[in-house]
């Protein structure tokens, strides 16, 4: 087997391991592990070889841009105490923990090493979590807080790690050259990002065929990433800011086929690299196997002294933050998520998972420092990240679901309606206001305008049914009823029409681009 063979084994297992952990109600990322774990024990499977400074540009810019996607800086400036004291302070608290314990347990491991070896295991990956939470239907609070944890704590990892890489590298290291360097990325990247998104932005409402905006969604995470990396930025942070930018500023409410097709596209791309990402965890047992010949005993000791040092340390940073946090919540009105009760943050403790970020941040350390040597105690800090990875991703990913339903933890679903009733009535008034101004510039017949009134209002009521008065509500679902039989018989009608068609794609004469022309025409009535 060779690695282009390899790469489409684990491009199937991302799409099976979906419908394969519903059904057994395990993570798909938890599966993509174990399976890479499988290959790695097969003697056939060869090592996976990946230049070491490709991982983060490959992997990192579209699971970012996904990841945000689905969130909003709004969410992100409601919830910047909890994400501040999560994802900022978490980190430097844990990086700093397991730096000290790796620095004396671990003979010959400098300070530098011992740093990046922190930074790198320091931030839970937010793709295993929300795709956990997605599953167990935790409520959306606890997911908004580990969706901007995970994004934050990224960045925020991923600098204090090419610094700890620099200092390792270059033997010397200033603690004012490198928050000044800090900074520097910092506002490199914003700078980067804001640009990069402004212009994304502008130029798709110059291609304006959502098949030519959808692509440059794909380039557009890559290209903020490699442009602020060029400036001496931070990419991850480049490709935050791009991606919040477009989230808030680049949706067209009136473009619908890109919305729906992007939202697909989107869904397709985060499937397939996540699960190629978490198979490299489990491929690279090939590695800890390695390294740990001849040493098992004394690397799964230093291995699991950190994986314990990792855990502990977010729990008790926890505990006192999340208090802070209820203190201050309670003493202003502040509109952030928070976890309400102690079950909720014990949820949060164990959904700390390690994944894609530190996975791509240990195959990205360098082989050699600049003066020709090896990079110090790289196979030590590799093996003991791998382990760090597999007990959190695996034990925790297994167990979490488990406690959840142990704990009674579960989603809100009376706020949702609610805030969707509400969603729904804003709706309806826009529709009946648009319709009022429309009749002061229009002459409507009187049964045009009763009946665009009524379908105002079924705009409301098809969205959140609890509108409907208790009189009209049955005469409503009844008349959903049937609207729902005429649609059914519409679709059957439209599928022999598409069959018929697509049948005349193999016939004589007949001019493929036409047909499907025509088909398309038809595919579009259908989702109408």
């Amino acid at each position: 087997m060779d690695q282009l063979a390899l790469l489409f084994l684990l491009l199937l297992g991302a799409v099976i391991s979906v419908p394969v952990g519903d059904r057994f109600a395990v993570p798909a990322p938890v599966l993509m592990t174990l399976l890479g774990m499988v290959l790695a024990l097969l003697p056939f499977v060869p090592n996976v070889e990946i230049p070491p400074d490709l991982i983060l540009p490959l992997l990192l810019p579209p699971l970012l841009y996904a990841a945000v996607r689905r969130t909003s800086w709004r969410q992100f400036a409601a919830n910047k105490r909890p994400i501040f004291l999560l994802a900022v302070a978490l980190v430097f608290v844990t990086m700093a923990c397991v730096a000290a314990v790796a620095d004396a347990i671990v003979p010959g491991l400098p300070l530098a090493a011992a740093f990046a070896l922190g930074a790198l295991v320091a931030p839970p990956d937010p793709i295993a979590a929300t795709a956990v939470a997605g599953q167990l239907g935790l409520p959306r609070r606890l997911v908004s807080i580990l969706e901007g944890e995970g994004l934050f704590n990224d960045v925020t990892a991923i600098v204090l790690y090419h610094v700890a890489i620099a200092a390792a590298v270059s033997g010397t290291f200033s603690p004012w050259k490198a928050g000044l360097d800090l900074v520097l990325s910092a506002v490199v990247a914003v700078a980067v990002g804001l640009v990069l998104g402004w212009g994304a932005n502008k130029l798709m409402e110059v291609l304006g065929d959502a098949t030519l905006q959808i692509g440059l969604t794909l380039l557009v995470p890559y290209a903020a990433y490699v442009m602020a990396e060029e400036l001496h930025g931070s990419g991850v942070l480049a490709v935050l800011t791009t991606a919040l930018f477009l989230a808030e500023y680049g949706s067209d409410a009136d473009n619908v086929m890109t919305r729906l097709a992007g939202h697909t596209f989107w869904n397709i791309v985060d499937t397939l690299v996540t699960g190629v990402a978490f198979g490299l965890v489990g491929l690279e047992l090939h590695n800890a196997i390695r390294t740990a010949s001849g040493r098992w005993g004394e690397l799964l000791w230093w291995a699991a002294v950190v994986v314990v040092v990792v855990v502990l340390a977010r729990l008790l940073w926890l505990l006192p933050a999340t208090w802070l946090t209820k203190r201050l919540h309670a003493r202003r009105d502040y509109d952030e998520d928070i976890p309400v009760s102690w079950r909720e943050t014990v949820v949060m403790w164990w959904s700390g998972m390690r994944g894609v970020a530190s996975v791509a941040l240990v195959l990205a350390i360098p082989l050699e420092t600049d003066a020709g040597a090896p990079f110090p105690s790289r196979d030590e800090i590799i093996f003991i990240a791998f382990g760090v990875i597999m007990a959190t991703l695996v034990l925790q990913g297994l167990t979490l679901p488990w406690l959840v339903r142990r704990l009674g933890v579960k989603a809100d679903t009376d706020q949702d309606k609610e805030l969707a009733k509400a969603l729904a009535i804003r709706a309806a008034e826009a529709a009946k206001h648009r319709l009022r101004e429309i009749e002061e510039n229009e002459e409507l017949p009187e049964e045009l305008s009763e009946q665009m009134l009524r379908r105002a209002y079924d705009i409301g009521v098809r969205i959140s049914p609890e509108l409907a008065e208790d009189e009209r509500r049955e005469a409503y679902r009844e008349r959903a009823r049937r609207v729902k039989r005429v649609r059914r018989i519409q679709q059957e009608m439209l599928s022999a029409a598409r069959h018929e068609v697509l049948a005349a794609r193999s016939e004589p004469g007949a001019d493929p681009e036409v047909v499907d022309r025509v088909l398309r025409h038809l595919d579009v009535r259908s989702l109408r």
